[in-house]
């Protein structure tokens, strides 16, 4: 189900037909790294992590993350979202994008469009990231986004500090 278009991308609701994009997503290094490893090993894992966390937040919160696709082909290239997470005041925006597709303005388009929408579908006032202190071009893409750095955090049963955007 499509939620938003931009000029080259459209953004929709993630489906258990994504199982193997999610799995190659979550298996990236750059995402097990800056993200965190999920487990996510097999189409299995990546079914039941749809079910438990994509599909639980649409029904709990009417919102959660997407599957970015290109317009031009229909490929799946990234994830984008929002989350209410424990411990993070404000409802979390996120991203991640496949390796070939970063760097092509990708992540700030599907990003920016998902920033205003949270704020005028469903009037989200206060928007905020966490990211790894080490990620360069996500803080940058924050900051596109008119974010700002205002702490460090850690999360509930983490053991690494992270930065707190909002």
């Amino acid at each position: 189900m499509e939620i938003l278009s931009t000029e080259r991308l459209v953004i929709s609701k993630i489906t258990l037909n994504e199982a193997s994009f999610i799995r190659e997503l979550m298996n990236d290094k750059d995402w097990i790294q800056n993200i965190g490893d999920r487990g996510v090993r097999t189409l299995e894992d990546a079914e039941n992590y749809i079910k438990e966390k994509f599909f639980t937040s649409y029904d709990k919160y009417g919102y959660g993350f997407y599957v970015i696709k290109l317009k031009s082909t229909k490929e799946s290239i990234g994830t984008v979202g929002l989350i209410d997470r424990d411990g993070i005041d404000g409802v979390e925006i996120g991203y991640g994008m496949l390796p070939a597709f970063r760097k092509k303005g990708y992540a700030l388009e599907a990003a920016q469009a998902i920033f205003d929408h949270a704020r005028n579908t469903f009037h989200i006032n206060k928007i905020v990231a966490i990211v790894n202190p080490n990620n360069k071009a996500s803080i940058q893409l924050l900051e596109k986004l008119g974010l700002t750095y205002e702490k460090m955090v850690r999360l509930p049963e983490e053991t690494k500090d992270i930065q707190y955007f909002s």
